[in-house]
């Protein structure tokens, strides 16, 4: 030992030690390519010799870095193709879904998907559609449209149409989960009468919140847009007349053809609709008329037409009661909305109620929206 001698502590920590190169942290994606058939090959530790240039050798042109993002960035989602056509002429918005790609499965592993719609705010049962299912890939092709009736204008200035790509949970026997992805459509961007495509990534789905001055007990539960304006004023549904004066037979000719959007007033979150007709003052002669009932719709389906005999005249200084009803068995049906048409009343009731009378076998068809206040008679 004493012909050896000590190293102190500050001449050790003098001594000049070349760590060498810096080599990259390998990432556990290099261990098992098996499993990350997507990732680059591992790096390299940098050549220490110069690269050698050939002579006359053309600068490469470098592509373009791609951004950085996780395995959870809206674009490992998938994308969705659909279409998009509001016609003015009969107030309708078709939704034509095409096909998806590169979506990401569940945990679950599976691929059964579907498109659902919504427009936003409203009721979720009335403005909801959906595809049919297909089943077993991650680039569904549904070429399924879904359409939207008494679509107006003033609806595509304020609403926006959500699609969501969900998974089928009844083909497994599975609780209902999340959607895959979602995106949403400001509607005002939409030119009338001219179809424009779409092929958008989809979003992580985002919470909808719900105004807690409505009823949810009965069904009343809406989406709210993020930013919105609070909805009280929220609508309950709209209704689609038609008149026609008939000279030959001497009367007045209502068609109930449809409803849209009806506000659900049952705790399931439908209604079982039917229209009442009610043209008032009376002359003792037939002046009310009922629809049938349809169960468990907040988009029902008439088609059914009611007469009123009487010259243009008289049928002048009448007016005319359309009101919308939940039928409950048992107990008082439910008031949803009315509207009422006459010379007397403003914007397009006055209007319809006045063209229709001041032209003989013609018909007139018109979306009205409905009150939500009872309808109060003038004498």
């Amino acid at each position: 030992m004493a012909g050896r001698g000590r190293v102190s502590m500050q001449e050790h920590m003098a001594i000049d030690v070349s760590p060498g190169p810096i080599r990259p942290i390998r990432l556990i994606s290099h261990y098992f390519p098996h499993f990350y058939p997507t990732t680059e090959p591992a790096l390299q530790p940098p050549d220490p010799r110069p690269p050698v240039t050939p002579a006359h050798s053309a600068p490469q042109p470098q592509p373009d870095p791609e951004p950085e993002a996780d395995s959870d960035d809206s674009t490992a989602l998938g994308t969705l193709e659909f279409t998009l056509l509001f016609d003015v002429d009969s107030s309708t918005l078709h939704c034509t879904a095409h096909r998806a790609k590169g979506l990401k499965p569940p945990a679950s592993g599976s691929v059964d998907t579907f498109v659902k719609a919504n427009l936003l705010p409203g009721a979720s049962k009335a403005s909801q559609r959906r595809t049919h299912t297909v089943r077993g890939t991650r680039g569904p092709v549904w070429e399924e449209t879904l359409t939207y009736h008494g679509f107006t204008l003033q609806d595509a200035r304020r609403k926006t149409l959500r699609l969501c790509v969900c998974e089928d949970p009844w083909l497994r026997r599975r609780r209902r989960a999340p959607p895959l992805g979602e995106l949403r459509v400001p509607l005002r961007k939409l030119v009338p009468n001219q179809a424009r495509s779409f092929d958008v990534c989809l979003e992580r789905p985002r919470l909808t919140k719900r105004p807690k001055s409505l009823d949810t007990a009965r069904g009343m539960s809406l989406y709210e847009q993020e930013g919105e304006a609070e909805p009280a004023s929220e609508e309950r549904g709209r209704v689609l007349l038609s008149l026609c004066y008939g000279s030959q037979r001497g009367g007045l000719l209502v068609g109930v053809l449809r409803c849209a959007h009806l506000a659900p007033m049952d705790a399931n979150g439908y209604s079982d609709p039917y229209v009442r007709l009610f043209l008032h003052p009376n002359a003792g002669k037939k002046w009310k008329y009922k629809t049938s009932v349809r169960k468990k719709t907040l988009n029902p389906e008439f088609n059914e037409e009611f007469f009123y005999a009487g010259p243009r005249e008289e049928l002048a200084q009448k007016t005319l009661l359309v009101s919308v009803w939940d039928y409950d068995m048992g107990t008082a049906d439910d008031f949803i909305g009315g509207v009422q048409l006459s010379s007397r009343a403003g914007g397009e009731r006055q209007q319809h109620w006045r063209e229709c009378l001041g032209h003989s076998d013609r018909r007139l068809e018109l979306w009205h929206p409905l009150d939500g206040a009872p309808l109060q008679l003038s004498d």
